[in-house]
């Protein structure tokens, strides 16, 4: 006679695939971030948005059924888009990423200071850190070889305008004769077109926020400021920086002597406090920091 079935191993097995499911169904509830959409703060302007995270429960539950058991180290996430992106927001400055991700960006605004160069791009280098370098349009004219030498060491590159202007004070066609020379003589030198703006000594209105919009530019301030063309003693410069850097801070600096001097204490006294350094780029990215 045929053999019936054994009905208890059959539902054994089904409880038990039932059981592990859910004990990962319960982790993700437990562990589970949700998505923070991006938005117009009112003292922040601009804030972009941050991936929120889940199980994957299917790809969890693969690589546990093996074994039947639930094991925290076998769990494989995905990152959750937020609903509204930076993208999406009107045309506002941005002083800041996302204050739930734990990185923070170097922003060095090049229109002088060629002699500082070489050994801020050697410790960057050394430390495998990548920063947002802004020159200055007249100052690639003037220095080709040296804004190609920052390109090639793999740094961002983003717009200071062409002649160090107060944009403040400049009409919409001047604005946007500074900012499009200035794409143009980095895209004939490097071959590339900027993405950030960072408006010279902070000057800017509304106009120049849209101006650079429509250059499909965002506008890039500062968190934190190290004040370095000033020529503070490098030890105070580093301890009042570091001091003040929190998640998705994006610090201003120039190619000076405290800068350069100081340039590997902030990197490893910024990454002791568990930040991680990226350009503009990665700060405002809604990519995770795990």
């Amino acid at each position: 006679m045929p053999t019936e079935p054994n009905n208890r191993d059959v539902n054994s097995s089904e409880v038990n695939k039932d059981v592990l499911y859910k004990k990962i169904e319960a982790y993700n509830e437990q562990f589970k971030i949700e998505p923070i959409d991006a938005k117009v703060d009112r003292v922040w302007k601009a804030i972009p948005g941050y991936n929120g995270l889940r199980v994957n429960m299917k790809a969890s539950y693969k690589k546990m059924k093996i074994s039947g058991e639930f094991d925290k180290n076998k769990v494989i996430y995905k990152e959750i888009p937020p609903s509204v992106h930076l993208e999406d927001l009107a045309p506002e400055p941005i002083y800041r990423g996302n204050p739930q991700k734990p990185m923070v960006a170097f922003l060095i605004n090049v229109a002088w200071g060629n002699e500082y160069i070489p050994k801020i791009l050697k410790v960057l280098n050394d430390h495998q850190t990548k920063a947002t370098f802004f020159f200055d349009g007249s100052w690639v004219k003037k220095n080709p070889g040296l804004a190609k030498t920052i390109k090639d060491a793999g740094h961002e590159i983003g717009n200071h305008a062409y002649s160090h202007p107060n944009l403040q004070q400049r009409s919409e066609p001047e604005t946007m004769e500074e900012l499009k020379k200035t794409n143009d003589v980095i895209k004939g030198t490097l071959g590339l077109t900027p993405k950030w703006f960072a408006p010279p000594s902070g000057s800017f209105n509304q106009v120049t926020i849209q101006v650079a919009n429509r250059l499909d530019m965002k506008t890039i301030l500062w968190t934190v400021d190290t004040v370095d063309w000033r020529k503070p003693a490098t030890s105070e410069m580093v301890r009042r920086v570091v001091s003040k850097v929190e998640n998705g801070s994006m610090i201003l600096m120039h190619p000076t002597k405290p800068t350069a001097e100081g340039m590997e204490t902030m990197i490893t006294d910024i990454k002791a406090k568990g930040y991680k350094l990226g350009t503009v780029s990665e700060l405002m990215s809604e990519k995770r920091i795990n």
